[in-house]
């Protein structure tokens, strides 16, 4: 194969950062555009020079020219489109979160098990230059063990309003759209240990705040401040079976002095905060050490962390690499969202059962 050929279904905002990162790619060719929204397919194809424009994504995985797709269409269609793309023999690259439910998790692994083609996740905080930094200081054993790590990333008035707070769309509200990044970025560094138990708790006190003036923020394409069926904020404490523990908080809408973001870990030879700049904490000779890498980007750029995800897709697809965001990853993320909803409906931790190994 000299070059990929490749698709998108969706052409929303968040489809741009996959289109430039394939258009970016010496070994690529875009082919094709799939949206419901034909005039918005067609624009998108024109700029990036796909010769193909579909408004059904069964005629679309139909096209034997497409290689692989990239999945960005809404949450709520994650699995049907990630599984029928895998069994029309199409590489795919789906936007987290994965789905919205363990079982669609699990269908969609099963998908990938039984095509034998390459399904990688959107995690694109794995992919910036602070996270890859300070993940060669952790594999060489820089940290120890990390035992402890907490992550905030909390909005004032930042509910974008659309299919994100129509919970049948989405799934969820901050914690499946923002916590999803900090939680998978901290569960990444600390080397992906099994979820044991979470305890969460998530509030609908504020809404959309839609009467809030005189402060801008990112409304999505069909925002109605009348519509609102999801969570304002979340918090959770999840346990995992190495003795690790995960803190995290996350908001849409928060009477906070400022927005936050900030991801913390702990190990028992050093620490690091990876956002909102990338820094290490260590001890030489009996002192205290905070160490600034002398890097480009202390903190995630949003292009460059795409441009590095789509390039690793397109290597992965050319068997050139493995993919670092294989659909293992988004079962046990799953596990890990739907236990913080779950708890936070029954009021009670959800305790998952150890997986015993056999001999």
């Amino acid at each position: 194969m000299s070059k990929l050929r490749v698709g998108v279904i969706g052409a929303g905002s968040i489809s741009e950062f996959h289109f430039k990162g394939y258009a970016q790619h010496p070994d690529v060719e875009i082919v094709a555009v799939c949206d419901l929204n034909e005039e918005r397919a067609r624009a998108k194809a024109t700029e990036f020079g796909a010769s193909k424009v579909y408004t059904n994504v069964a005629e679309f995985l139909r096209d034997e020219d497409i290689d692989a797709v990239s999945v960005c269409t809404w949450n709520n269609t994650h699995a049907e489109n990630s599984i029928a793309a895998l069994k029309a023999g199409k590489h795919v690259l789906v936007e987290k979160p994965l789905c919205r439910t363990v079982e669609e998790a699990l269908a969609i692994q099963e998908a990938v098990q039984e095509s034998g083609k390459i399904l990688q996740i959107g995690y694109v905080r794995r992919f910036g230059t602070n996270t890859k930094v300070l993940k060669k200081f952790i594999d060489a054993g820089e940290l120890g063990e990390i035992y402890y790590a907490k992550a905030s990333c909390l909005r004032r008035l930042g509910n974008p309003g659309g299919w994100f707070s129509d919970i049948q769309r989405s799934g969820g509200g901050p914690l499946i759209d923002l916590g999803v990044h900090v939680i998978d970025l901290c569960w990444y560094l600390m080397g992906k240990p099994k979820v044991k138990s979470v305890t969460g708790n998530t509030y609908n006190k504020l809404g959309n705040r839609g009467h809030i003036e005189n402060f801008s923020f990112y409304q999505a394409a069909d925002y109605d401040a009348s519509h609102n069926t999801i969570e304002d904020m979340a918090n959770a404490l999840i346990r995992f079976e190495n003795g690790a523990s995960l803190a995290v908080d996350v908001s849409f809408t928060l009477h906070a002095k400022q927005e936050e973001l900030a991801v913390k870990l702990y190990g028992d030879k050093g620490g690091a905060e990876v956002e909102p700049e990338l820094a290490i904490v260590s001890e030489k000779h009996n002192t205290m050490l905070n160490i600034t890498p002398q890097i480009d980007d202390l903190s995630f750029d949003f292009e460059k962390g795409f441009a590095s995800e789509v390039a690793h897709f397109v290597e992965t697809c050319l068997g050139r690499e493995e993919t670092i965001c294989p659909v293992e990853d988004g079962v046990e993320m799953l596990k890990i969202l739907s236990g913080i909803y779950e708890s936070s409906r029954t009021g009670k931790e959800v305790i998952y059962e150890v997986e015993k190994v056999l001999n």
